[in-house]
């Protein structure tokens, strides 16, 4: 039993090993990231400006007090142009770290985005818009090797590592890469039939001039870049209560990812609404080599006028279920949207 467990957390290692080199973060509650998701995403909201948080916790059975921790943040804007379009303005920065050396991303963003009406207006029973956005931003990776131990420092004659001993790798100090330049861009288009109809579709492409990301002088890493498609809507089922149904693929390198899945809405339809929702989501992903089922992802949000928080929870399926109990990940998520004009208000989807 031991070997197995033993077995399980070396393979875990090497699989998080590569996935750190290989592929960005995600957030379960990819509908709750906008602006991490496609930067089209900018100012795509009921509201004058916009404010979210985002918190991931992943695998803190397995690696204890060094699991990944991915914490998200961004703040967006709209300014009306002509008409019924806009322009929308926004702000995004995201810090991931894991393991014991601390190896950690951090980025952040400028991002712009155009809202070009295609029919509908505030007077008619639909809305449609075409949105282009993109973002440009800097990042690094940092890793801190004083955190770990190397064979040149283990005493063989009384079983102890010596962390004072050199380490023979010709390295002390933590080591960063170079600040890189980093741009995205994406598009989404939607349809607005009725507050608890509608439709949309979009993509994006992450990291197009495939920066580089070397610890070393003389090394040549890339970080590949990140292909997103996304569609989802709402279908009412009653005057109350609406399907949210979804879906978020992304492609990075080698690894394919999938999350789809919906959300139950329920309102009370008031003039001061609140509302609550909840569903499940299934994440499907090649990592082991083949497509098969990851995690299946418990959801809940609560809306409350200008607040929406959401807490959720993913069950391992796959294999490492044996390694942590099919213990996951938590996530929560926090947006605040203050309220808009008249001259700067857009009907917009339920995402």
């Amino acid at each position: 039993m031991r070997t197995t467990f033993t077995t399980l957390l070396f393979a875990l290692a090497l699989m998080s090993t590569y996935s750190l080199q290989a592929q960005d973060p995600r957030f379960s509650q990819f509908y709750a990231a906008p602006l991490e998701m496609n930067p089209a995403m900018i100012g795509l909201f009921e509201g004058r400006y916009r404010v979210v948080a985002n918190y991931r916790e992943l695998y803190p059975a397995i690696l204890d007090n060094n699991p990944y921790r991915t914490i998200a943040a961004s703040a967006d804007m709209r300014l009306r142009m002509q008409n019924d379009d806009y322009i929308g303005l926004g702000l995004s920065a995201m810090r991931d770290q894991v393991g014991q050396a601390n190896f950690n991303r951090t980025k952040a963003n400028l991002g712009v985005s155009f809202l070009k009406q295609l029919g509908g207006s505030r007077y008619t029973p639909y809305t449609q818009y075409l949105i282009a956005g993109a973002q440009i931003g800097f990042g690094q990776h940092g890793l801190n090797w004083q955190r770990l131990w190397f064979s040149e420092q283990f005493d063989g004659t009384n079983g102890t590592i010596d962390f004072g001993a050199p380490n023979g790798e010709g390295f002390s100090d933590p080591l960063n890469t170079d600040v890189f330049l980093d741009f995205n861009a994406g598009l989404l288009w939607y349809i607005l039939f009725d507050d608890n109809l509608s439709l949309y579709f979009g993509g994006a492409l992450h990291h197009i001039n495939s920066p580089s990301i070397t610890f070393l002088e003389t090394g040549d890493a890339q970080l590949d870049s990140r292909w997103v498609g996304q569609a989802g809507g709402e279908v009412p089922i009653t005057r109350e209560l609406s399907l949210l149904p979804a879906a978020a693929v992304m492609g990075q390198g080698e690894h394919l990812s999938i999350t789809a899945g919906a959300n139950f809405r329920y309102s009370n339809r008031d003039w001061r609404e609140v509302a609550i929702r909840a569903g499940g989501w299934a994440h499907i992903t090649n990592q082991l080599d083949q497509m098969g089922m990851d995690a299946i992802v418990v959801t809940t949000v609560l809306e409350m006028e200008r607040w929406n928080i959401g807490l959720s929870y993913d069950v391992t399926t796959s294999v490492l279920a044996t390694a942590n109990n099919a213990r996951g990940a938590f996530e929560m998520s926090f947006i605040y949207t203050h309220p808009a004009t008249w001259r700067t208000s857009v009907k917009c989807p339920n995402f």
